[in-house]
C-alpha cells in the first residue's frame, strides 16, 4: 500500500533521530501517509508500525490521540471548530452548530458532495479569538461571528467551482 517513494520519505525522518530512536518519527510518517491518501487507515499505520519497529496499537494511539490524522476519508476542506471550555464561553459551540446548519451535517460528518468534513476539536491555541476554527489542519480563522462563517464557507465553494 505505502509507495517506495513514500518510503523514502519516511526515510528521510527517520534520519533525523539516533538509530535506535527511529519511532520518534511517527507523527511524521503519519503525516506523510495522510498527504499521500488523504487519510491513515489501519492498514496504512500497520506499515508505519513495520517501517518503523513498533507495536501496530503504539501507532495506533499516536492516530487517536490526535486530530489532525483523518481515520477515515474526509472532505476537500475539513473544519475543526474549537470547543474547549473558553471557546464555549466566547461562542464556540454556536459556530459549530450554526456551521453544522449552514452544511446540513451533524458535527463529525461530511457533506454529500465530499467538499466539508466539521468537526469540534479541542484548544487550538487562541481562546481570545473565539471563536476560532482550523480549516484543513493549517489555517486558523479568528472572531468568526455567523457572517464571517457563512463568508467563508461561500469563499471555500467559491474557490472550489
Amino acid at each position: 500500500m505505502i509507495s517506495e517513494s513514500t518510503k523514502a520519505r519516511f526515510a528521510t525522518e527517520v534520519a533525523k533521530y539516533p538509530a535506535d530512536q527511529k519511532q520518534s518519527a511517527v507523527m511524521a510518517c503519519l503525516a506523510i501517509v495522510q498527504q499521500e491518501l488523504g487519510f491513515v487507515s489501519r492498514e496504512s499505520e500497520n506499515e508505519v508500525a513495520a517501517y518503523l519497529g513498533m507495536a501496530p496499537i503504539a501507532v495506533h494511539e499516536v492516530t487517536t490521540f490526535y486530530n489532525m490524522y483523518n481515520q477515515q476519508p474526509a472532505g476537500k476542506y475539513k473544519l475543526n471548530v474549537c470547543t474547549n471550555l473558553p471557546c464555549q464561553l466566547r461562542d464556540g459551540q454556536k459556530a459549530l452548530e450554526h456551521l453544522c446548519h449552514k452544511l446540513g451535517v451533524e458535527m463529525g460528518g461530511t457533506t454529500a458532495d465530499g467538499m466539508f468534513t466539521l468537526q469540534q476539536s479541542e484548544c487550538l491555541g487562541a481562546c481570545a479569538d473565539s471563536p476560532v476554527l482550523l480549516v484543513n489542519d493549517r489555517t486558523m480563522c479568528s472572531f468568526m461571528s455567523n457572517d464571517k462563517l457563512d463568508q467563508l464557507i461561500d469563499g471555500l465553494k467559491g474557490a472550489s467551482a
